[in-house]
């Protein structure tokens, strides 16, 4: 995990929509950065529904979600789609992103090694610092917990 106070390092990645988008875009504003696993998935969808719920107050605030994981451009559309999704995800199937905020790592499930997604959040402020970054996120209980901190 990429420590508090170091500067959120910059990428650009396609959005559900088709379009490119860059972080550094967002300077001036909250970041809300998250990783996820796969869309469609319970706890996956849970996750996004509770931002998607809460994102009026997420806006109110002066915070952007975008969310990010290696799903296609056209799963992220579908995800978008089924469950009316008002902000952005992020498609990175070569997992470079995953790799420059350390999400990608050994994972036991099970008695079973394997490598992938740990879910992690992590709140970027106005000037692109990471003020706040978790690994124990619980899907369900995420949303509300950011919010809590904005």
């Amino acid at each position: 995990m990429i420590p508090v106070g170091t500067k959120a390092p910059d990428f650009t990645l396609p959005d559900q929509n088709g379009g490119m988008v860059t972080l550094s875009n967002y300077l001036g504003s909250k970041v809300v950065l998250y990783f996820y696993p796969k869309d469609m998935t319970s706890g996956c969808t849970k996750q996004a529904c509770g931002f998607g719920e809460l994102y009026p107050s997420f806006t109110e605030k002066g915070a952007v979600v975008i969310g990010v994981s290696r799903d296609s451009v056209a799963s992220h559309k579908r995800f978008e789609e089924k469950f009316n999704l008002p902000f952005t995800l992020l498609s990175d199937p070569d997992k470079s992103v995953h790799m420059l905020y350390d999400v990608w790592k050994e994972k036991k499930n099970y008695g079973k090694v394997s490598m992938g997604v740990v879910r992690t959040t992590y709140l970027i402020d106005e000037k692109g610092y990471i003020i706040r970054a978790n690994d124990k996120v619980k899907a369900a209980e995420d949303p509300a917990k950011v919010l809590e901190v904005i």
